[in-house]
């Protein structure tokens, strides 16, 4: 055993432990997604509510689904959350006013 610590080539005092680089010094590592997907959500939502697309706010709650499973558990809920219950309401509202099934955008 001591035979193979004295052939071994690495050097102890060399060895690093590997850490993680922190957002703080470096903001490119954040992913952006959530943020994108939030926003794509809050406009999908407001094209449901306005202009009674169905689709759109289908889409809308798809968006936040996704800022809501990408995002991070020290981000600030509450915009999520608003962005979540505004594209329910886009498609609450969207079928209350008119109750019959969606029809293919195209």
């Amino acid at each position: 055993m001591t035979s193979n610590s004295m052939s071994d080539p690495r050097r102890q005092n060399k060895i690093l432990r590997y850490k993680a680089p922190s957002t703080d010094s470096n903001p490119t590592l954040e992913d952006p997604t959530p943020d994108y997907m939030n926003l794509l959500g809050m406009i999908f939502s407001m094209c449901g509510l306005m202009l009674k697309l169905k689709w759109c706010a289908w889409i809308a709650v798809y968006c936040s689904f996704i800022s809501f499973a990408n995002s991070r558990s020290s981000e600030d809920t509450k915009q999520m959350m608003s962005s979540f219950m505004l594209s329910i309401s886009a498609v609450v509202m969207s079928y209350l006013q008119n109750p019959q099934p969606m029809s293919p955008p195209w």
